[in-house]
């Protein structure tokens, strides 16, 4: 059985590293899987990226010319919206030249592939939903907007007035497009997100399973925590309040507003906040007690660290799916506090292994960090959030599922 995984990165990014993960948890199963992207971090030679300097040179700025059509939207949120539309990519031709057995799709926007070019690939799809782009008309996180159970259009995240913008004219050109592919298997990567396709008025008529991501616990996995304060030079006499994402402090979607408010109400002895994806921004927050920015982290063994060296792990974005930081925490032992949104309870079971706070509610957010920090079954919580991840996405266990799905495909082609 001969895999192809396309998504747009290997491995800068969340969406790109969850799915780099899949693809070695295949290859790791004796599966011949390979991945193809349009922006090659990585020197693994099972990844196929832009093969000359000019292809690479082009590939960096097609994320900016797909972008064109969007900034004619001048009041525009900026919230992702990706039109898709930017031809001659040279994809398809790719996948078409590599023939595999199936074609697994996961992140492919910025300029990677036209919406149009999908009727163009000759075998099977399996599509992998990071967010919500796939059944919108544009936007990557839908956030509370419904449009997309109709049909787009007089977008909130275009600040449009037009019922026929260009998140109608996205929709209309996906509708084509998808009402052409009939070997086309879409995965819910959360039960959240696998419910929304379910309602969506593009998708809700393919076959739709859930099945998360895969994660290795051998890697992912409790650090002596004394060890990994020395390591980091964090004071072992403190509880570590740990909080990151991408952009942490400067995307308003993963919440450091919401987290700011609540840490400035919870009790301040004994505390320090520990901030990766972002160094220190101009304008400090002063929650009190003393704050450590380390910046962005590159690979598995830092964060596998600083999880360990971590009392807590906050996750207060504003919209998740299936969050690799909340994964990879619990599969270190730390527990997880978030809001009850999104994908999060597939993997945070209330005061079992994290908390699930109220939607936004920064009170319950404060409640929930203090709540772990001061409960007196901490260790079992430690030792559940460990057992929750080995259990429900260890690697050796999800990539059978993938397999299995993948098989499904094959016979039913």
């Amino acid at each position: 059985m001969k895999i192809l995984i396309v998504n747009t990165s290997d491995i800068n990014g969340g969406a790109a590293r969850a799915t780099y993960r899949l693809h070695k948890s295949l290859l790791n199963s004796g599966v011949d899987s390979q991945m193809l992207v349009q922006d090659k971090h990585s020197d693994d030679y099972t990844v196929i990226g832009p093969g000359t300097k000019i292809k690479k040179a082009i590939a960096k700025i097609r994320p900016t010319l797909d972008q064109l059509p969007v900034t004619r939207y001048k009041k525009r949120t900026k919230i992702i919206f990706s039109p898709a539309w930017l031809p001659f990519s040279g994809i398809v031709n790719r996948i078409n030249e590599i023939n595999p057995d199936i074609v697994h799709l996961h992140w492919i926007a910025g300029g990677m592939l036209r919406i149009e070019d999908l009727t163009k690939i000759k075998k099977p799809i399996v599509w992998s939903l990071h967010d919500n782009w796939a059944f919108t008309g544009g936007c990557h996180i839908k956030l509370d907007c419904d449009k997309y159970k109709n049909k787009c259009g007089k977008c909130f995240f275009l600040k449009s007035a037009q019922e026929n913008d260009l998140s109608r004219s996205i929709w209309t050109r996906k509708k084509k497009v998808f009402d052409k592919l009939d070997n086309l298997t879409i995965v819910g990567l959360s039960k959240w997100i696998a419910n929304c396709t379910k309602e969506s008025s593009l998708l809700k008529n393919k076959k739709i399973i859930n099945l998360p991501n895969p994660i290795d616990t051998d890697i992912f996995k409790p650090f002596n925590k004394i060890e990994a304060r020395k390591l980091w030079n964090l004071p072992k006499d403190k509880r570590i309040v740990l909080f990151g994402a991408m952009n942490a402090t400067g995307d308003p979607l993963k919440g450091f507003k919401e987290l700011s408010e609540s840490l400035h109400k919870i009790s301040k002895r004994d505390i320090e906040l520990v901030v990766f994806g972002s160094s220190e921004p101009k304008e400090s927050q002063n929650f009190g007690f003393r704050t450590h920015y380390l910046g962005t982290l590159h690979d598995d063994v830092s964060l596998v660290t600083l999880y360990s060296a971590a009392d807590v792990v906050i996750v207060p974005s504003l919209q998740e799916n299936l969050s690799n930081v909340i994964m990879e925490s619990l599969a270190c032992g730390t527990p997880v506090v978030a809001f009850n949104i999104g994908g999060n309870s597939d993997m945070i079971e209330n005061k079992i292994n994290g908390y699930l706070a109220k939607p936004f509610d920064t009170n319950d957010l404060a409640y929930g960090i203090e709540w772990i920090l001061n409960t007196p079954n901490y260790d079992e919580l430690r030792r559940s959030a460990r057992k929750k991840v080995v259990q429900e996405f260890d690697s050796r266990i999800v990539v059978k599922k993938y397999i299995e799905l993948y098989q499904e495909v094959l016979k039913n082609s």
